[in-house]
């Protein structure tokens, strides 16, 4: 459009060449030189007046259409705008925040921020997602015992509801794959089901630490450690930024109490209306933090911003400073205006349990208080009953502790055929079963390849069932019927009423074990007596 008076000049210019060359082009009178025509000359005149209006009117009705032209493209431009997609990165760099402003090595490669999904099934849409960043330690690793201790007493549907993000925050590939190998070992349905997932960084994504400052009188390998941990955390943030509803940091060496997912989600449930920003499941550091995964861009950039300076859960405490504190009051109302932005559950659901950090040389004897004693059993008012097993227990940890509420029951490595019998002295009705293996502190001694069985006081009842082509129900040995069988350590289900009443419910190892096996919870549910 800046050319446009010069081209309109240009027009108008040539309109009147064209005009006087006309008006000359008209001959003179023949014969004899003669005092021009007067008349003549003014009717070329007028002609020539009437044909520049024309003009100046076409022209005026050009300009108004270049004019509506201009404001049509500028509108279209602005309504393409306001639809572009969150892919565009040149629209992007207006509505997220730009990681390279505060790591600009990354523009170095393209690819610096894709992570290595090692393992992951891509879900999402759950409602808590749990980060678990490990690194490489000199002395003892502690994430197998933390991801058994998280995985131990989910039920199905929590697991289905749920997705736990190792990071692995090394770049060292042959550790990376040690790490999801173990994984994938020690978890495989875990793994297939796409409850846990195995992420890494790139090669490229973090910064050189030799040229980090020295802060607070911290020495170079601790600056270097703390400011890596920021860029862990951050990493982990943004993964799971879309993933589900709740984002939880944690660590690789801590252990959860039993039912914590239950405690977690009822919580945040019952606070969801209040303006918080965090809500507090451990006191110590940054382990057991809940976040609304909607504030994750927001909280990941301000660590990103300042990931040289400061320790993070110092940098966590000034996001709170800088959304409520006013400069102009004292310390007191800052700090109630900051405890408003996040809430404590108590009792700690999270307990530290590792000795050695990942800083080396560090010795990290931190137990959070409020945690209390971990429950080891769960005990219930179980109706009468003879208990006995073919396994040995250890110590004091006997099956009869168990059914009476008093220990967990500790079996030596089981065999095949081995079993749990529990005998009613007359038969009952049972509405249903829960055997629960393992324990926060031994959670891989499970009962493996283990079926629940119950015996059907009725024979006639028995056999009719077992010998019917068109019944589902499958026939163990000593008139027992299979009703269901150990799942991720847990047995749980109904007895039909056409099994009903049971003389006796049993458990029954169907196949050699390679580890001890714990007991932690029995309780047949007995809705009434039957005096048969």
């Amino acid at each position: 459009m800046k050319l446009f008076p010069f081209r309109l000049g240009c027009l108008l210019a040539f309109c009147c060449l064209v005009s006087v060359t006309w008006i000359t082009s008209f001959p003179g009178d023949e014969g004899p030189a003669a005092p021009p025509d007067l008349q003549m000359l003014y009717d070329r005149l007028a002609l020539a007046e009437e044909m520049g209006v024309k003009v100046n009117k076409d022209l005026s009705s050009i300009l108004e259409q270049l004019k509506n032209s201009s404001k049509a493209a500028n509108n279209s431009r602005s309504a393409e705008a306001g639809n572009e997609p969150a892919g565009n990165s040149s629209w992007q760099s207006f509505l997220q925040p730009n990681i390279y402003l505060y790591m600009p090595h990354l523009k170095r490669h393209p690819d610096s921020l894709v992570p290595n999904v090692v393992l992951g099934r891509g879900r999402r849409g759950v409602s808590m997602v749990l980060g678990v960043p490990t690194v490489k330690r000199e002395k003892q690793s502690y994430l197998v015992n933390t991801l058994s201790s998280l995985l131990f007493s989910l039920t199905s549907s929590q697991r289905s509801d749920l997705l736990i993000v190792v990071f692995v925050a090394e770049t060292d590939w042959d550790y990376v794959s040690s790490i999801a190998d173990s994984i994938r070992k020690n978890f495989p349905e875990e793994v297939q089901s796409g409850l846990m997932e195995v992420v890494s960084p790139s090669l490229f994504y973090y910064p050189d630490f030799s040229r980090l400052t020295e802060t607070f009188g911290d020495s170079k390998d601790r600056v270097k450690w703390r400011t890596k941990q920021n860029l862990d955390f951050s990493f982990l943030m943004l993964y799971a930024q879309d993933r589900g509803n709740y984002y939880v940091q944690l660590e690789d060496d801590v252990v959860a109490k039993a039912g914590y997912y239950s405690d977690m989600k009822t919580f945040a449930t019952r606070e969801e209306s209040k303006p918080w920003l965090y809500l507090e499941f451990s006191q110590l550091g940054f382990i057991g933090k809940m976040f609304r995964t909607r504030d994750l861009p927001m909280i990941a950039e301000f660590f990103l911003m300042f990931h040289r300076d400061k320790p993070i859960d110092w940098l966590l405490d000034h996001i709170l400073w800088v959304k409520v504190c006013n400069p102009e009051k004292n310390q007191k109302d800052c700090n109630e205006q900051k405890a408003l932005l996040k809430q404590r559950y108590k009792p700690s659901l999270f307990q530290h349990v590792g000795l050695h950090s990942s800083l080396p040389g560090k010795l990290q004897i931190l137990k959070d208080k409020d945690f209390g004693k971990q429950i080891l059993y769960q005990a219930h008012q179980n109706p009468t009953a003879d208990v006995s097993s073919s396994m040995k227990h250890y110590q004091q940890h006997s099956l009869d502790r168990l059914y009476r509420g008093e220990d967990f029951f500790w079996a030596l490595t089981p065999v095949q055929g081995d079993y749990v019998l529990l005998s009613f002295p007359k038969p009952i009705h049972i509405s249903g079963y829960l055997f629960r293996s393992g324990n926060t502190e031994t959670s891989r001694d499970q009962f493996y390849n283990t079926t629940v069985e119950v015996l059907p006081s009725s024979v006639s009842v028995r056999d009719k069932l077992v010998k019917d082509s068109s019944s589902h129900f499958k026939e163990s040995d000593k008139g027992f019927v299979i009703v269901g069988e150990f799942e991720n350590g847990v047995a749980e289900g109904e007895v039909e009423e056409a099994l009903q009443p049971v003389s006796a419910v049993r458990l029954v190892v169907r196949s050699d074990s390679d580890v001890w096996a714990v007991l932690s919870e029995v309780r047949p549910t007995a809705f009434a007596f039957c005096l048969c």
